[in-house]
């Protein structure tokens, strides 16, 4: 594997070890809760980078990677009051999460260059949607900080 592609799983990695660490020390509770002023809460971040991850590879490959009611639950413009007795509950999504990555790894490692049509963000190749996908999670890492602090300010 080149060195490049080794940095980038790193990353991918990285920092999915940080988003999980940051919500280790949430309970179901508090995952549910939408703050004032908020759109969404913290499983619905879990869902949503989750699925967006998956999402723009399917985009280039065509592979199946999720359930397609991920979109209802977790897609663009969707918030909780979307979600049914079928959606992933908090720990289930933390258990996703934390194995993506390896599987990512598994199923792309050797794909990560392949070229295929480009998205409409002009990305053609795994490599560069895992890049997008990586700054997409830290937007939303950033996001459940914010909902974190507000659930913890609003307690005390």
């Amino acid at each position: 594997m080149e060195k490049r592609h080794e940095i980038l799983f790193n990353q991918l990695q990285t920092y999915r070890e940080e988003l999980l660490h940051d919500v280790s020390d949430i309970n179901n509770e508090e995952a549910e809760v939408i703050p004032t002023n908020f759109n969404n809460n913290i499983q619905w971040h879990l869902g949503h980078v989750y699925m967006d991850q998956y999402m723009w590879i399917k985009v280039l490959t065509k592979d199946d990677l999720y359930p397609d009611s991920f979109h209802k639950w977790f897609g663009f413009g969707t918030n909780p009051s979307n979600f049914d007795e079928q959606t992933p509950s908090f720990e289930e999504l933390k258990q996703l999460l934390s194995e993506q990555p390896d599987k990512i790894k598994e199923l792309y490692s050797k794909r990560l260059d392949e070229e295929f049509p480009p998205t409409e963000m002009g990305m053609f190749t795994i490599e560069q949607v895992l890049i997008r996908t990586i700054f997409h999670e830290g937007m939303h890492t950033q996001a459940i900080n914010d909902l974190k602090k507000c659930i913890r300010n609003a307690k005390s």
